[in-house]
């Protein structure tokens, strides 16, 4: 009996008894009824189940511990209907993309989750020191700042949204600010890249004709992952050679296509209509997958990755690199800045503008190759 005991794993004491009382639903507060059932291993194998019971000192320990899980638990269910609530109204009167909204609601959760450690239960007992702590937290594992800076917007934005709907009587984060973070250049591919990347699909092909379309798209319109895989047939304008995008907070642009992008979409919508069984003729989405259903944006992310490293060594393949592409070289001939931000969709000039550091590298480069003088020789 003792050598069986000793196999025994693993032991539960009076504190870790109620959730697994209640992951096997018996009730506690009955004496002589089972409360859990664990395994006898030997060897790395279960080999017989063994019943615990309830004795009078452990069944006292276990109504206090109950019932701090059950105050636990309301609290937790009160903080997640506060959080959805929170959500539905980035949803509804902001506009966030579902990309966004789903990254806010892990950043608050991961936040509760760390100040649930200080035993806060409730929203006025969050301080700057909570905040402070988690953001050091976040220092330690090694986030980067663009990261911990989403995360503190994020918690700034819901702390207001408590603040005004009355849910909180101060807000904790008004002094918080963003971490200083150094810009970098957005990655970019000479125009001789892009030219061997878009002769890479085979026209011939239903996938290959999809695949010229989606990357001539990309480089000739310079629209986002998700404007591209959410397009549809009705959104192209034929006549006026330009197609209407849906972009962030859901607002509507019209971005001209050049000829040559058009054409190879032309080319895929014939035999996207070849592909197309009789009974599905009704999908509206412009890029489709062999089966004939919309195409994902992962799969999309995984084609353009597939072309653009048959051509650049770089590790960042991913579509927004024929964005940076397409905006670099417009700048680099001379558009103008405010056009470009048209073009691409951006809420403030700021955004645009790191695209000028990338066209003023390429305009010093050009002046030390024409200038006489350009290295300072004699």
């Amino acid at each position: 009996m003792n050598a069986v005991r000793e196999e025994v794993r693993p032991f539960m004491d009076a504190a870790t008894i109620p959730n697994a009382i209640s992951f096997h639903g018996i009730n506690p507060l009955i004496r002589n009824v089972p409360i859990v059932r664990l395994h006898i291993w030997k060897n790395d194998t279960p080999k017989k189940m063994v019943n615990f019971y309830i004795v009078p000192h452990v069944r006292q320990n276990m109504k206090k511990n109950l019932a701090k899980s059950h105050s636990q638990s309301c609290n937790n269910d009160e903080w997640d209907e506060l959080i959805d609530k929170y959500i539905v109204y980035l949803k509804s009167i902001r506009n966030y993309s579902d990309h966004t909204l789903n990254a806010y609601t892990n950043d608050l959760r991961q936040f509760l989750d760390y100040i649930a450690k200080y035993n806060v239960r409730d929203f006025n007992q969050v301080k700057k020191v909570h905040l402070r702590s988690f953001l050091g937290s976040l220092k330690s594992s090694e986030y980067k700042s663009r990261s911990i800076n989403r995360k503190i917007a994020c918690i700034r934005s819901y702390f207001k949204f408590l603040n005004a709907k009355g849910y909180i009587k101060r807000n904790p984060t008004l002094n918080l600010f963003s971490l200083k973070t150094e810009r970098t250049l957005p990655p970019n591919l000479v125009y001789k890249m892009i030219e061997e990347i878009l002769n890479l699909p085979d026209t011939d092909t239903f996938i290959g004709s999809r695949d010229k379309a989606i990357l001539e798209l990309f480089y000739g319109t310079g629209i986002r992952l998700h404007e591209l895989s959410s397009l549809r047939i009705n959104d192209i304008d034929f006549g006026n050679g330009v197609i209407r995008v849906l972009g962030k907070g859901a607002k509507e642009r019209i971005v001209p296509i050049g000829k040559v992008a058009m054409k190879s979409l032309k080319v895929y919508l014939s035999k996207r209509n070849e592909k197309l069984d009789p009974f599905k003729k009704e999908i509206n989405f412009v890029f489709l997958n062999k089966k004939g259903t919309k195409l994902s944006e992962r799969s999309v992310q995984y084609r353009v990755d597939k072309y653009l490293k048959l051509v650049s060594s770089s590790h960042k393949t991913y579509p927004h690199v024929l964005r940076h592409s397409f905006a670099t070289h417009l700048l680099n001939e001379g558009a103008d800045l405010l056009a470009v931000k048209e073009l691409l969709g951006h809420a403030n000039l700021s955004t645009t503008q790191i695209y000028t550091h990338v066209s003023s590298e390429h305009l010093k480069k050009i002046y030390k190759q024409a200038h006489p003088r350009a290295d300072n020789k004699p």
